[in-house]
């Protein structure tokens, strides 16, 4: 009874580090955390001021004493001290501000990160709270245990090929923001790009397409400005980092064994993680591959939830162990 009391309150956690959410799942309790990858610190300094939403309504609107950034640049940590204290952040806020609280801890990685990357996320992580060792996943391999049921290239707790772009929510943003300027003159921060995106952001020719009021600065006036864009516009914008994800896919199919082509065929590709919510992604993908596309059902969460499956299988663990050494 005893040690099914302590199972029940047990502090392992899996940890979906993305650059623009990150995702916490707890063992025994699913996922318990859902918030911004943003920090926001006093100017000059490294000292924290917010982390999470708080943080992220501060992007673009602080005072010059406040910065609010994202730590993690394209899935990777680029401000090692700034993630470090997020993670403490949210480490501590999943376990209730319990002092002394060591958890053992996943965290799900892109499967291109370098060696010295995957040193930084297993540093930051331990320097944050975490047990030693911290177990890394990669990311396609946590989405496939989290998301779906069968993805054929994953065999054998390893993957048996994959192909790393740095093309995340944050390039997409950057996109919109780029057009804006060149299209209207308009100058529009980071929360507004997003606010387009997932609004009106399209890869594929809707049935019915979109319109969103959008509120910048004129860059010629220097005075706040409201215009109309349309969902046939932003596809415009995004054209370009959404034709190198299609591509990346491309070759990687190319690349793919023989032996598994058959079951791409028959399975065809789940897409998971904030990517897969672009409207019609689906669609382009199935056009330029020839295969079956489907979206994960909660893609928001596959990673995450992969990570909680990971956690309960201490086998499964110590592979993934061996696979990141």
């Amino acid at each position: 009874m005893f040690g099914k009391v302590l199972n029940y309150f047990s502090t392992d956690i899996g940890i979906d580090l993305g650059t623009a959410n990150t995702l916490v799942y707890a063992r025994d309790r699913g996922i318990v955390l859902r918030e911004p990858s943003v920090v926001a610190i006093q100017t000059g300094t490294s000292h924290v001021l917010a982390v999470g939403e708080e943080a992220k309504r501060m992007l673009g609107r602080t005072p010059g004493n406040i910065t609010a950034i994202r730590p993690m640049k394209d899935g990777v940590i680029a401000d090692f001290e700034i993630t470090e204290a997020m993670l403490r952040y949210f480490i501590s806020k999943v376990h209730n501000g319990r002092y002394g609280v060591k958890p053992r801890v996943v965290v799900a990685v892109p499967s291109g990160i370098t060696e010295v990357e995957k040193r930084a996320v297993k540093d930051s992580a331990e320097h944050a709270g975490a047990r030693h060792p911290v177990y890394l996943i990669e990311e396609p391999m946590a989405a496939a245990i989290g998301g779906t049921t069968e993805v054929a290239i994953i065999s054998l707790a390893g993957i048996v090929l994959s192909r790393s772009v740095r093309v995340a929510g944050d390039e997409l943003d950057e996109a919109i923001i780029q057009y804006m300027k060149r299209a209207y003159n308009l100058d529009i921060g980071p929360r507004m790009a997003e606010d387009i995106k997932i609004n009106v952001g399209s890869a594929y020719p809707l049935e019915h397409e979109l319109t969103m009021e959008v509120k910048g600065r004129d860059l010629v006036a220097g005075l706040p400005k409201t215009l109309t864009v349309t969902s046939e516009e932003i596809r415009e914008a995004l054209q370009e980092p959404i034709s190198t994800i299609v591509e990346s896919i491309r070759m990687t199919l190319e690349r793919c064994p023989a032996e598994l082509s058959a079951d791409l065929v028959d399975r065809g590709i789940v897409l998971a993680g904030g990517g897969a919510l672009i409207r019609g992604i689906d669609k382009l993908l199935a056009e330029e591959t020839g295969l079956p596309v489907h979206v994960a059902d909660d893609p928001l969460s596959a990673v995450a939830m992969g990570t909680g499956v990971v956690l309960q299988e201490l086998g499964f663990l110590e592979k993934i162990a061996r696979n990141t050494a």
